[in-house]
């Protein structure tokens, strides 16, 4: 784990623009319509369908996706009562962690007020603003008061994490760790320490999932809470014990099956540990020193279950696991409160989730291939991409079925689609993408089958039903890497090319290479050797129609792919050269962005023949290429070097074909600014249209593009590079490429194989 330093904490908060959070329009606002829509007077209407009908105001402002982080800063984090202002960071904070995690906005409302009935005035007074309310940080007992009073006078979710969050995890986990152990939770002995906001609501989400009082044993700052203690306070008094047998933490623990600790650091001793029954489980949560540390716990015996609060050590108890996902769902459905039976709901799903095949993105976060359900992991880990899609929609459908939902969800597939777009998990394009594949499932050869991207790409493509994938290498050795990665090869097809004696493929390949060759100087013997390479041997399948797509390109060097391609698959006859093409999925559209690895320095010739492919391929995602040819400069300003080849490329394009919405040379600017370039020059071909398609004048400028773009954007989602003008469906990957990325390649390589099929059997 990272040390923290003082400095860089506060370089952090102040460096740039101050704080951690900024708020941002979301609709036009350039223009004098924009404002007048915005403002006066457009805004007077939704104010007016608002006052008929005040369930409106979901419909008009973003009150449904808007929630209040209030705190008066008397129990911030560790550091107690330190003030409303100085708990600011705090709330800031945990606004960042709605946005990123949830996609939820969030002001952070620091209120200076102490005496708990006018608080509750307060928030009660700017309620209206919101579709929710997350207390933080409010010390106990006051803030039981708080909440209980506030979610009886308000008609939105008001939650305090501080006790729910921490519950709500906990619990999943200890449902979990008790199936891990093999026990029942009716029947376990819990031992607390603790009897602040997080220990009462832990304690009483156990009970509401089955513990039993009287197996519980709570202690505070005084020892054990027994029912004979005077001047409890009515949360204490839920918990007070009849036994005497127990007065210090060391006599509770012997013979317990669960420890939580939410408390402070270093109370809890080996010897206590000991002391527990068999397999115990220890949620030791206080922070950042928790009561046990985990290297002591697991050092006391070897069958404990452990937990803690800190990232650093398996099954971390982190609040950022429930509140964003909580929230999320109760605002989708409108809901008026976040009752117990969302609550539950939370903690099944958050549960559920732990069990099920871990994705990727989780692994290579915390550099891992074995997280798998058992001791070291019963709770997922907070970056699991599936938090929002699992627990939202349990938490809205609990509204649902509760009565406290004011608009019910119809279509659930459609409504996590759209919250893994809303975080960016998944796109509309790369769905239908994955969606058309499905229903078209083709054999695609994977070039690099001992790469781990390659493989984990093919099985989770296999997983969902995309293709039917074939990985090239020696089987031995991919069955081994499949162990170490945990990953499942049952229907992936294993072909060792330097072991296919039997199958004869070798020499066939061979046979119809150097034939094809064969005015090249190609002879047998030397086409018999080159397929020894996965290149050769993966596109010669492809080429002898053994398989209908090839991915390539995690190892090999692109000038060596290209001259393979060349060579086995050829060009389609009605080019002379074939080209590359990403696409950029932008807050401003999709754009095509076109060559983007293949052709170095094009001459007029070659930027034709990418305009003519870029034209088709765009054809093929089922959109209208209007392209812009682009340059340094604008229609003739530059008559030498690469404007006045572009130029040219572009005049023969209009004449050669004269339906084709392209036009240039152009810079990027005048490209994407349709008004001002319409402005400038009148004359253009695509006046009036929005450019989508960009082809460069070179390789160089076309692939630091779409980099620049990726490196500064990184909710740009790119997609590619998809290759455009070869005879068979022949695509390409790099070394950066991340599994998702070959998943997307290999979704488009399969349709480009269905569609290729279909236009062959019109033929």
């Amino acid at each position: 784990m990272v040390k923290i330093t003082k400095e860089a904490a506060l370089e952090y908060h102040h460096k740039g623009r101050p704080g951690k959070i900024e708020v941002k329009p979301t609709k036009p606002y350039r223009t004098q319509t924009d404002l007048s829509l915005a403002y006066s007077p457009g805004v007077a209407f939704p104010c007016l369908e608002i006052q008929k009908n005040p369930d409106d105001v979901y419909k008009y402002t973003d009150k449904g996706n808007l929630v209040a982080v209030i705190s008066n800063g008397t129990a911030v984090l560790g550091l107690g009562d330190i003030g409303a202002m100085s708990g600011k960071p705090v709330m800031e904070g945990k606004g960042l962690l709605f946005k990123i995690y949830g996609g939820i906005d969030v002001f952070d409302i620091e209120v200076n007020e102490k005496d708990p009935e006018k608080f509750c005035e307060a928030v009660e007074k700017i309620a209206p603003t919101f579709g929710g309310i997350n207390l933080e940080d409010i010390k106990a007992p006051e803030c039981f008061y708080i909440e209980e009073r506030l979610k009886k006078t308000l008609d939105i979710p008001v939650m305090h994490d501080d006790q729910h969050g921490t519950a709500i995890i906990s619990s999943a986990g200890l449902i979990n760790a008790l199936e891990v152990a093999g026990k029942n939770i009716a029947d376990v002995k819990i031992v607390v320490s603790g009897a602040g906001a997080a220990a009462i609501s832990c304690t009483k989400l156990y009970v509401a999932l089955g513990a039993r009082k009287e197996n519980i044993v709570m202690l505070d700052s005084k020892g054990v809470i027994t029912s004979d203690r005077p001047n409890l306070t009515e949360q204490k008094k839920l918990f007070a014990t009849d036994r005497r047998d127990a007065h210090t933490l060391a006599e509770a623990m012997v013979g317990a099956d669960v420890f939580l600790g939410l408390s402070k650091g270093n109370i809890v001793s080996q010897d206590m540990i000991r002391s527990m029954a068999p397999n115990p489980i220890v949620f030791a949560l206080a922070n950042p020193v928790p009561e046990i540390s985990y290297e002591d716990a697991i050092a006391s015996r070897p069958d404990v279950l452990m937990s803690t609060g800190r990232s650093d050590y398996p099954n971390q108890i982190n609040n950022v696991i429930g509140f964003p996902y909580i929230f999320r769902g109760a605002l989708d459905v409108h809901a008026k409160a976040i009752n117990e039976e969302m609550k539950l709901a939370a903690v099944r799903a958050i549960a559920k989730l732990a069990k099920m095949p871990v994705p990727d993105i989780v692994n290579d976060v915390y550099h891992v291939n074995d997280l798998t359900f058992g001791p070291k992991y019963f709770i997922p880990k907070p970056v699991d991409p599936r938090l929002i899609t699992e627990v939202s929609a349990a938490v809205a459908k609990a509204a649902m079925d509760s009565g406290v939902a004011r608009t019910p969800i119809k279509d659930w597939e459609a409504y996590k689609n759209g919250l893994r777009q809303l975080l960016g998990q998944e796109t509309k394009l790369t769905r239908t993408l994955h969606a058309t594949a499905k229903l078209h499932q083709q054999r695609v050869v994977f070039a690099e089958g001992g790469h781990p991207t390659m493989m984990k790409a093919a099985v989770q493509a296999k997983q969902e039903g995309i293709c039917q994938p074939i990985l090239l290498g020696n089987v031995d050795r991919l069955n081994r890497l499949a162990n170490r990665l945990k990953l499942d090869l049952s229907g992936v097809e294993i072909i060792d090319m330097r072991a296919d004696q039997e199958q004869g493929r070798r020499a066939r390949y061979a046979k119809h290479l150097a034939e094809k060759g064969s005015r090249s100087g190609y002879i047998f013997e030397e086409a018999y050797d080159k397929m020894y390479e996965r290149n050769y041997f993966g596109m010669s399948m492809v080429e002898a129609g053994d398989a209908d797509a090839f991915i390539t390109g995690l190892y090999t060097k692109y000038s060596n792919t290209i001259k393979v391609a060349q060579e086995v698959i050829g060009i389609r006859k009605e080019y002379n050269h074939f080209g590359t093409m990403h696409i950029l999925n932008t807050k401003k559209g999709i754009f095509f962005i076109a060559d983007t690895l293949i052709n170095r320095h094009p001459d007029k010739d070659v930027l034709k023949d990418i305009a003519r492919l870029a034209y088709h391929s765009v054809k093929f995602f089922n959109d209208e290429a209007k392209i812009a040819m682009i340059s340094y400069s604008n229609f003739g300003t530059d008559k030498v070097g690469s404007p006045s080849v572009v130029a040219q490329a572009v005049k023969e394009l209009q004449q050669e074909y004269p339906d084709m919405k392209v036009d240039g040379e152009m810079q990027v600017n005048f490209a994407l600014n349709n008004q001002l370039r319409d402005e400038k020059y009148p004359f253009t071909r695509l006046k009036g249209e929005n450019v989508n398609t960009l082809i460069f004048p070179n390789l160089s400028s076309a692939n630091n593009c779409y980099k620049l773009l990726q490196a500064l954007d990184p909710e740009t989602e790119i997609i590619g590079p998809i290759q455009m003008g070869l005879n068979k469906p022949i695509h390409f990957t790099d070394f950066e490429s991340s599994v998702a990325d070959v998943v997307n390649i290999t979704a488009i390589a399969v349709i480009d194989a269905y569609v290729a099929k279909l236009q062959k059997n019109r033929q």
